[in-house]
């Protein structure tokens, strides 16, 4: 396929954030095709070059996975120069991109308002801590706090421990989805319109959209959901349960049916009729009861054996992965789950294809993250059509 023929191959999004919450909405838009365009600082570019654990040849290896597909130029936006640079942009493009605190784009004289006197057709994606409105908007907000307002994090961990959290950075991922999403139904609406609008994206409202029933339980039931580990409330057989050698197995068989054919695989029928166990209810209430005579069951059991009998018997069961097993398991390699590439810096790199799937225009990962300013003649000359004059008084002036 090529990138003309990419579902997203007549969207040109031009990406001024930093970090993860916007970024990352920018490299879900450009695998499926959108020309992304990032704007960086001059100086340091975008601080995911520098973030991460593991720097081989002092390079991160966030950087090539969250700017993959996009195209990198240098642009002060704190410059008048900077500044008029958005705005020529923004006349050749679909989509503006951003995750400062908000007024930032008011300061610096690029409100929707006045870009839409440029583009009326222009999606304005704005990625905040507590969106763009009431009385939270100007605090500082990283996509931890909004884990921990939008309900998240207290109901992470043990019950016996501090609230915890996942080790990544989910909530800057889940409002980048959300961005995503709002942008791809702006711009569905402005082929009805012909107008663009605002695209409001909060962490917090991210987080809390994901909270299941969390709400309505407090206020008509009085129930608060507290932490509960590896399993749910009342919700039972779903549990990691330990088998020989150490290994762990999770085995999720809560629904009645699915009971039954773990009962069949255990070879205790009589679970299925026992009235601790018989309905999904019960089960929830006799959780304790019911996990550890499983985990008797499980424990003396080699995992490759277990499973196979688990999945043979139609019930859901796998093991815990990390990265490595990732790389070894059969069912990654057939849907090419990681995909590998050339990068300019590490050589080849692996990293997560493109989710979801589509049949017939699939994204693809066509490249990674860029070097500092490595677009800035294909931009600023190719598309802007500046020549050596003006980019020679943009540099002067510190703006590219």
């Amino acid at each position: 396929m090529t990138e003309r023929t990419m579902p997203l191959s007549d969207v040109r999004v031009v990406e001024l954030g930093q970090l993860l919450a916007g970024p990352f909405c920018g490299q879900l838009l450009g695998d499926f095709g959108a020309e992304v365009i990032k704007l960086e600082d001059p100086r340091k570019g975008d601080p995911m070059r520098q973030w991460g654990r593991e720097k081989p040849y002092g390079k991160s290896l966030w950087w090539p996975v969250v700017a993959r597909n996009k195209k990198s130029v240098t642009c002060d936006l704190r410059t008048p120069e900077g500044q008029n640079l958005v705005r020529e942009l923004i006349k050749h493009s679909d989509v503006l991109l951003e995750n400062f605190r908000p007024g930032t784009l008011e300061r610096w004289n690029l409100a929707p308002e006045q870009l839409w006197e440029i583009n009326p057709r222009l999606v304005v994606t704005r990625v905040t801590g507590y969106g763009q409105s009431g009385p939270y908007a100007q605090r500082a907000g990283f996509g931890s706090i909004g884990e921990a307002m939008g309900g998240i994090r207290y109901v992470t961990g043990s019950a016996d421990e501090s609230p915890s959290r996942a080790g990544i950075s989910l909530g800057d991922s889940l409002a980048a989805i959300h961005a995503t999403l709002g942008t791809l139904v702006a711009l569905h609406e402005r082929e009805r319109s012909g107008r663009g609008q605002v695209v409001d994206a909060a962490i917090y409202e991210s987080v809390l959209a994901m909270m299941e029933s969390l709400l309505p339980e407090w206020q008509i039931a009085g129930y608060q959901r507290e932490r509960t580990g590896p399993v749910l409330p009342n919700v039972a057989p779903s549990n990691v349960y330990p088998t020989k050698g150490g290994e762990s197995v999770l085995i999720a068989a809560n629904q009645d049916t699915v009971f039954g054919r773990l009962a069949s695989v255990m070879s205790r029928p009589e679970l299925t009729t026992d009235e601790r166990f018989a309905t999904h209810s019960a089960r929830g209430e006799y959780m304790a009861e019911l996990d550890a005579l499983i985990a008797d069951w499980t424990a003396d059991q080699d995992p490759d054996e277990l499973l196979e009998a688990l999945h043979q018997g139609g019930v859901p069961a796998g093991r815990i992965y990390r990265a490595k097993d990732m790389f070894a398991d059969p069912h990654f390699a057939a849907r090419d789950a990681i995909v590998k590439l050339a990068d300019q810096d590490l050589g080849e790199i692996a990293m997560q294809n493109v989710f979801p799937k589509l049949s017939a225009t699939p994204g693809r990962v066509r490249s990674t993250g860029p070097a500092l300013g490595a677009s800035n003649d294909d931009i600023y000359r190719g598309l802007l059509g500046l020549g050596d004059d003006d980019l020679s008084r943009l540099r002067a002036a510190g703006a590219i």
